[in-house]
């Protein structure tokens, strides 16, 4: 008599108690960040530490069990990760606020919107209980985002801050300044994921083979084309290399994760060089940015920001100045655009490469979520939402290095701004529910009876092995 073979089922643990530990330790982060800046400047810890302690700390159990009851088995990494940038963002925006004199309250405006994208974060994990019922709507969701995206440019919405930024990303809405774009991001993201979980079979196989490379369809190049035109406008219009950047990278490496085919990132970078070198000649601040980026010093009132931030630090070195022993305020808005700058002054290199693993480990595990959904339309949109936060940081922390020309990006959960640390958090209680699905145990069948005495002995063995 043949023995029954096994088959093997993965079964994920909650691992909630661990995801607990991680976000404790997360935590330290911020507090510490706090703390040693008083101590280093004050030379003693100051009398509401208890109090601002307490807060930081409830906040971070709040999302943990946020995600305990509601999202048990998402990833138990991915959480104390944003915990701990989140943490260090508040810290050394703090620790520039106190710079000045007399002090700025930014830090305080930045706890608000923190616990605001907290809020956001536990209301999306107990309201959308399956993130599917978000496939359906492709076309809405892409209007909704290009609206989005180009909000900035209707008259009669624009910001003052556009004016100080010198880029046209801002609208305000009763008084308060909303970067758009962050929001779009979202939105652009899901509605990328719909439309390639419906059309990835033709984009995959359709077109003719020249010279042994598979050409795409006209209309199949319609998509990325309309993505090349938004990036355009956005490039010239809101003088905005960042956001173009962004949204056109994230829908090429879609349409890649989607095909698994490499001539769609050959015609998506094509067509990006294409727009920057022909636009370079007629914008002016294309060109400005490249030569801030090649020689900065051939201009130093227009590159101040970013001459004063390499000066920072190099005086930083190698382990740092220490907490609120630099002069991070000297270089212009330090508490947004070019924080990291910041923490390599204070930190040194060596704190800002851990800074970076921090961001590598969250992007590993959100590729990791995308491996382990077993829906397509998970798989991609946690790819996508990954890769926001890849090419986030490696475009605003290559720009404040000088790897890269400089952006208007933010550094994920790091930099002052409420536009995007709600958005962030918001794409970070979609990653945990991707992740729970994708985790969690499949419902148990009852038995099913199947009729095989008219299929073929050949096709399959009742013990489950194939026949020769």
């Amino acid at each position: 008599m043949a023995s029954e073979t096994a088959q093997p089922v993965v079964v994920y643990r909650k691992r909630r108690n661990a995801e607990l530990g991680l976000c404790l330790v997360a935590s330290l982060f911020g507090i510490g960040g706090w703390l040693t800046t008083h101590l280093n400047r004050d030379g003693e810890i100051p009398s509401n530490a208890i109090v601002v302690s307490a807060v930081w700390l409830a906040l971070c159990l709040a999302a943990h069990l946020a995600v305990r009851f509601r999202a048990p088995y998402a990833d138990p990494v991915i959480l104390p990760c944003v915990l701990a940038l989140n943490g260090l963002g508040l810290a050394m925006i703090h620790r520039i606020d106190i710079g000045f004199d007399p002090p700025d309250s930014a830090a305080v405006m930045q706890l608000v919107w923190t616990g605001l994208g907290i809020v956001l974060f536990a209301l999306i994990l107990t309201f959308l209980r399956d993130y599917r019922i978000l496939e359906g709507f492709p076309y809405v969701l892409f209007l909704v985002g290009m609206v989005l995206l180009l909000l900035p440019l209707v008259p009669g919405l624009a910001s003052p801050r556009n004016v100080e930024n010198g880029s046209q990303i801002w609208i305000q809405v009763f008084g308060y300044s909303f970067q758009p774009a962050e929001i779009a991001k979202i939105v652009l993201t899901l509605a990328f994921a719909s439309y390639l979980t419906a059309n990835r079979d033709l984009l995959q196989l359709a077109g003719r083979r020249v010279f042994g490379f598979q050409l795409p369809r006209l209309r199949d190049l319609v998509p990325i084309g309309v993505m090349w035109a938004a990036a355009v406008v956005v490039l010239v219009f809101q003088n905005d290399l960042g956001t173009s950047m962004l949204f056109f990278g994230l829908f090429v490496m879609m349409l890649f994760v989607a095909t698994s085919q490499i001539r769609w990132v050959v015609i998506g970078l094509g067509a990006f060089a294409v727009a920057a070198v022909l636009i370079s000649q007629v914008a002016p601040h294309v060109a400005t940015r490249v030569t801030s980026w090649l020689d900065p010093f051939s201009d130093y009132d227009r590159n101040y920001q970013i001459i004063t931030a390499q000066y920072g630090m190099a005086w930083g070195g190698l382990f740092g100045r220490g907490w609120a022993e630099g002069r991070p305020g000297l270089t212009p808005v330090a508490s947004s655009d070019f924080i990291s700058a910041a923490i390599a002054e204070e930190l040194g290199l060596v704190g800002l490469i851990a800074v970076l693993l921090i961001y590598l480990l969250m992007v590993a595990r959100g590729l990791r979520v995308a491996l382990t959904s077993t829906v397509i339309y998970g798989k991609l949109l946690a790819a996508g939402f990954s890769f926001i936060f890849a090419l986030q940081t490696f475009a605003i922390i290559g720009g404040v290095t000088r790897l890269l020309p400089l952006t208007g990006l933010t550094t994920p959960f790091l930099s002052q701004g409420g536009s995007s640390l709600i958005a962030n958090w918001m794409i970070v209680a979609l990653l945990m529910l991707i992740s729970h699905q994708a985790r969690r145990p499949a419902t148990k069948a009852g038995p099913v009876e199947v009729d095989l005495s008219d299929m073929p002995t050949s096709v399959i063995d009742l013990q489950g092995g194939a026949r020769p």
